[in-house]
């Protein structure tokens, strides 16, 4: 019997490393099995207890970020069609510009060339390639089908760099416009209005309303800026705290879903995602279960993830995945419905692909309505705000005049 170091993830979706005694590689994988672990990577042990993973796992600094992943799995599935895989390595490598990536891409060729399968050699660097990348390369290379797992995988980080490229672009424009119209008022209230307040101080009449209104804005903000970053910055910090503890994270996320723009938003994302990840493993001959509980752990949104651990339990007891869905109650009814159809008709990799490409042409359409929509109300609020300052000047200059024309 000998020490073997293993990396693999548990029925949660979690990464579980350490070591198991075995006398041969392929019996570590069955014990591993037993023990209801999905075995992403098995290696002789090295006799010590592993700290960081198994002695495969990545040392080097830096890692492949999802642009460079993208990028990469194009190149390799291009080229992997046409010429052996070490030497597409080789290429690849040598064409790479940066120095972290051709260090990443560097160490996959290594392991190749040293007889590792590229499951096995991409694991060397687990923070650049994720469990669910590896599982897809290791399905196809059990399969003899890797030139099409990798394109699959292509076009799968194609279409999910296409979704966070939108989510950003969608989050970002009204974020700076936003910050910009802010910037403008604050300005407007700290270095315009004092200077203007000056002319009124011997103005001996009550001033408007509105004129003391903002004349107290500008005051609190000149007086107190201090004491008003104090407390947003405590309110931030409290509530970065709160977040941390996992059963007010559950509620907050839980919330989340249940507003009415934003809560639609994040599910269809994560319908869209799951669904397109589900539908490139079913076509690559993946098991559902293992794909779905690959998908668990890049679930942000606690509540979308308890739903997701709870769906991989139900099918694990022998239920389809439309029913796990539809008990779920967070996900489109669309996908529940494209899943049964699926299963019926034994075409659920296409289904769910189609479901996928719903999903996204309907975030198309609504980031597309409310930039369209969010932008010129942006522009009203502040020219509001504007107005409101311009009109508490104009106010007294007014009632100055009224009163010597009388």
């Amino acid at each position: 019997m000998a020490d073997f170091d293993y990396l693999a993830l548990d029925v949660a979706g979690r990464e579980r490393r350490g070591q198991v005694q075995a006398s041969s590689l392929d019996d570590a994988r069955t014990r591993l099995a037993r023990r209801r672990l999905y075995v992403v990577e098995v290696a002789p042990g090295t006799g010590e207890r592993p700290q960081r993973g198994p002695a495969l796992v990545g040392r080097g600094r830096g890692r492949m970020g999802s642009k460079a992943l993208t990028l990469f799995t194009r190149q390799l599935a291009t080229l992997a069609q046409v010429s052996p895989l070490e030497e597409s390595l080789r290429t690849i490598s040598r064409q790479t510009e940066q120095a972290h990536v051709r260090r990443v891409v560097g160490a996959v060729h290594a392991g190749v060339v040293e007889g590792r399968r590229l499951s096995d050699a991409m694991a060397r660097e687990a923070k650049s390639f994720p469990p669910l990348y590896r599982a897809m390369v290791n399905a196809g290379e059990s399969s003899g089908t890797l030139p099409a797992i990798l394109e699959r995988l292509a076009e799968l980080q194609e279409r999910q760099a296409q979704i966070r490229g939108k989510v950003l672009t969608a989050i970002a424009y009204p974020t700076v416009l936003a910050a910009v119209a802010m910037l403008v008022v604050i300005s407007l209230m700290v270095f315009v209005v004092p200077r203007v307040v000056e002319q009124f101080e011997d103005f001996g009449q009550t001033l408007p309303l509105l004129t003391r209104i903002v004349i107290g804005i500008s005051d609190l903000l000149v007086d107190w800026w201090w004491a008003i970053l104090l407390v947003v910055g405590g309110i931030v910090l409290l509530t970065w705290q709160a977040l941390k503890t996992p059963a007010t994270r559950l509620r907050f996320d839980a919330a989340l879903l249940r507003l009415p723009l934003i809560g639609r938003l994040t599910r269809d994302l994560h319908a869209a995602r799951m669904s397109r990840t589900l539908s490139t493993m079913v076509a690559s001959r993946l098991p559902l279960i293992d794909g779905l509980a690959l998908t668990v752990g890049t679930i942000n949104n606690r509540a979308l993830r308890l739903a997701s651990e709870e769906i991989v339990e139900a099918i694990r007891g022998g239920g389809s995945l439309s029913a796990a869905l539809r008990r779920a109650a967070v996900f489109p009814p669309l996908l529940v419905y494209l899943a049964a159809s699926g299963e019926s008709s034994g075409r659920l990799d296409i289904m769910l692909e189609r479901a996928a490409d719903y999903l996204e042409r309907e975030f198309d359409g609504f980031t597309a309505t409310a930039l369209s929509l969010l932008e010129p109300a942006i522009i009203v609020v502040m020219g509001g705000i504007v107005a409101a300052i311009v009109l508490s000047i104009l106010l007294p200059i007014l009632q100055l005049q009224t009163l010597a024309g009388a």
